[in-house]
């Protein structure tokens, strides 16, 4: 049997009278986590073929199926240039595709808004699909020339990443709301 926590660990994040999330931390962690996920090209991983899955637009579409009303509808297009200033793909293309994503997301989300963690799943898999072959074509037409069997490693990885990063949403989305403020 594992040794109990301290109190004061079993103790933190509950519910206590005259305490309230706060406003900056619920406000700021699903920018930060996108952005951080944004960082991921930068990870030293030397492969001849793309494996690391888009982690930025993972968690954009995480936070979107977990928090719909959470970022604007125009988030894509911040959050977009900032991934694009660390991806490498030409500037405008995470624009686009993550403003489309969150246009989509929004109206899906009026559409058909009780879904189950399997339906989210198979939302996030054709969004990520349409995304890498989207962004490949974007590249091919700044001058790359690769075609599109290349992303079928990538496509494989990010889809079976997706559980893993929607349950990292649903953790920091926890986090964010902990109740640390006094009233």
């Amino acid at each position: 049997m594992p040794p109990p926590l301290p109190s004061a660990l079993r103790q933190f994040g509950k519910p206590r009278i005259n305490r309230t999330a706060s406003p900056v931390l619920a406000f700021a962690t699903p920018w930060l986590l996108v952005m951080l996920g944004s960082l991921s090209p930068s990870w030293p991983v030397i492969a001849s073929a793309p494996v690391l899955p888009p982690f930025g637009f993972l968690l954009l579409v995480g936070w979107q199926q977990l928090r719909p009303g959470l970022f604007p509808v125009w988030a894509g297009w911040p959050l977009g240039m900032f991934d694009d200033l660390f991806s490498g793909q030409p500037i405008g293309s995470a624009v686009v595709l993550w403003s489309l994503t969150m246009l989509a997301l929004d109206f899906l989300e009026h559409g058909f808004p009780w879904r189950g963690f399997l339906l989210n799943w198979l939302v996030a898999s054709a969004f990520i699909a349409a995304y890498l072959f989207l962004a490949l074509q974007f590249a091919n037409l700044a001058g790359s020339a690769a075609g599109a069997m290349v992303l079928l490693p990538q496509l494989a990885v990010a889809i079976l990443a997706y559980p893993i990063t929607a349950r990292l949403v649903g953790l920091a989305d926890k986090f964010r709301l902990i109740p640390i403020r006094s009233i």
